[in-house]
């Protein structure tokens, strides 16, 4: 990065900061500015919940994950707007009239204190995580401009959240979230209008369209029904609906954000408005991504995105150096035979395309990827791995998330560089910090003040919460420390919630709509159904396969289940004992 970079970067996040903690400054050593009074309007409830939702996951690996698979992605977000009316008519009115903090309030006053602590413990599993990752995305941006090890990066960015989280809490995350919301979207309109100014002249938009489509990137719908086929119409109204209804129906680190509204009017306008403009957001930032893939059918991309990485294995594995250098020549005469056949076919286009010409850009894009794996291959460290398809897929998909962030750092101009550098940050600042002012708040109202210390002071409690803001924050620097062998970013932070998202949503249904059902089958019901769920994801999978946003319906499903099952053949028991049915 040069000089002008740097001053954009560094001003663009120092301006938002400031301006946060300066916005809560007369309430910074108070309890309440750690967490949110109901103050928010219906336009503040929706840029806060999207803001919490677009971490630097969605801008960095969201145009990767167009760029290697195309548009399915999209497909996820297809049952959100059905879950955001639902939620408004069912949960929101629920934690409005009893003016909780935490929707786990509620399980404690329908049930008792331990199906409370179950799934705020649930909760604070996977949302710990999710904070860690939230962590490493920048992490891998920082690390990729001045080629440090990433490690360092995980913990000078955990530290920094952390920091910025205690000394100015929910509140400050609230009021700075605009501003990044603002810089976020300028910065991806921004990044697309150039990747398409950056295209050869004689290309038209029509053109790179039809190039993407004709190379299978333009794909959004898939109508096929298949539970092993990880994103197509079904999975997304049925099990993106409820994984859109779990996390923002139970998740505090969304209900969170609702909570703060005025009014319960203004909650649901606010959620509206996420549900509305999701689709439209995703779909631009997806477009960015097919764009970068058109275009690097014309420029020449690396051979492997993630080049610190490929360059010091080359130093530290000479040895192979010659095989990669043979596959790096292959790559090259790929890609000339490639971007001929694009020419031919564009060519061709006003009349009927030759078949030929069609079967040669396949072989040729065929070769492309088959040479990607064998780069992948050897970079493996480990030679049962090299011969596993699903570690490629996995070491792949990861090095996706490098090529948005490389596309900026060759490519774009000075200034507009430290911009988009610092679109990434300013999302992963809003969204590490609203999950660790979440985890912490938490943690202190469900577990630490209803089943540790009940009746202390405020300052004893703005103390507790800040130590439990460095313990999470520690937590999620650990976990940021092996996010390298996960996934591409976006996916493996649905997959993460999507294990234990089906059966919180389900402790909440049975709380709702099964006001017979009494705790303890509701516990033996959430404890199994998570062991299932768990065990089929890590033991089972290869046997029957089942894609992870069906998680969502079935641990649910199975929690509603069990649980009314349970309380069946528990009933006589638990009449006798006279355990209350709340």
């Amino acid at each position: 990065m040069q000089f002008w970079d740097w001053v954009v970067l560094l001003g663009t996040q120092l301006f938002i900061i400031l301006f946060g903690i300066w916005k809560v400054r007369q309430k910074s050593n108070h309890l309440q500015s750690h967490l949110l009074d109901r103050e928010l309007s219906w336009f503040g409830v929706g840029i806060s919940i999207m803001a919490t939702q677009a971490s630097a996951i969605t801008f960095l690996s969201t145009p990767g994950q167009a760029y290697g698979n195309g548009m399915g992605f999209v497909q996820i977000y297809l049952g959100m707007p059905i879950a955001m009316i639902v939620l408004s008519a069912t949960f929101v009115p629920i934690y409005h009239r009893l003016q909780v903090y935490t929707a786990y309030e509620y399980l404690e006053q329908r049930f008792d204190v331990r199906v409370r602590t179950l799934t705020a413990f649930l909760f604070l599993l996977q949302r710990g995580a999710g904070a860690g990752l939230s962590i490493y995305a920048p992490a891998l941006i920082l690390s990729t401009v001045l080629g440090w090890k990433i490690d360092i990066f995980n913990i000078l960015i955990g530290v920094s959240v952390v920091i910025y989280t205690v000394i100015g809490g929910a509140k400050a995350v609230s009021q700075t979230q605009k501003l990044q919301m603002a810089t976020i979207l300028i910065g991806m309109v921004a990044a697309g209008v150039l990747i398409f100014q950056l295209l050869p002249s004689e290309i038209s938009l029509p053109d790179a369209l039809h190039i993407a489509g004709k190379m299978e990137r333009l794909n959004p719908i898939d109508f096929n029904f298949d539970l092993s086929e990880r994103y197509n119409v079904w999975s997304g109204l049925l099990g993106g609906f409820f994984l859109s209804l779990s996390y923002f129906g139970t998740d505090h680190s969304q209900v969170q954000r609702y909570l703060g509204a005025k009014s319960l009017t203004e909650s649901r306008l606010g959620l509206l408005m996420n549900g509305i403009l999701k689709i439209p957001m995703q779909f631009m930032i997806l477009g960015v991504g097919i764009l970068l893939f058109v275009f690097y059918q014309f420029e020449k991309p690396a051979i492997y995105f993630n080049q610190n990485e490929y360059q010091n294995y080359v130093k530290q594995n000479p040895a192979q150096a010659t095989q990669l250098e043979n596959l790096e020549k292959q790559y090259h005469a790929n890609f000339d035979a490639k971007k001929e056949a694009i020419l031919q076919m564009l060519q061709q286009r006003e009349g009927e395309i030759a078949p030929q010409t069609l079967q040669k850009l396949k072989e040729a894009q065929a070769e492309h990827e088959q040479i990607r794996n064998q780069v992948i291959s050897t970079l493996i460290s480990t030679p049962e791995k090299q011969a596993d398809d699903k570690s490629i897929k996995t070491k792949r998909n990861s090095d996706l998330d490098y090529a948005f962030i490389s596309f900026i750092l060759d490519k774009m101009p000075i200034g507009l560089v430290g911009l988009l550098i610092s679109v990434m940050l300013s999302a992963a600042m809003s969204s590490a910090s609203s999950e660790l002012s979440a985890l912490s708040s938490a943690t202190l109202l469900d577990l630490y003040k209803r089943n540790f210390k009940p009746q202390a002071s405020d300052a004893h409690y703005l103390g507790a919460n800040r130590l439990l803001t460095a313990l999470w924050g520690l937590y999620a620097i650990l976990f940021a420390q092996i996010a390298s062998r996960l996934e591409n970013l976006i996916q493996a932070v649905n997959i993460l919630g999507s294990l234990f998202y089906g059966v919180v949503l389900g402790i909440f249904l049975v709380a709702f709509f099964l006001k017979k059902v009494r705790t303890v089958p509701l516990l033996w019901a959430a404890c199994l159904s998570q062991g299932l769920i768990l065990l089929h994801y890590f033991f089972l999978k290869s046997y029957f396969k089942i894609e992870y946003l069906w998680y969502n319906l079935i641990g649910c499903a199975f929690v509603l289940v069990l649980a009314w099952l349970f309380n069946q053949l528990f009933k006589q028991s638990l009449e006798q004992k006279d355990e209350p049915n709340r």
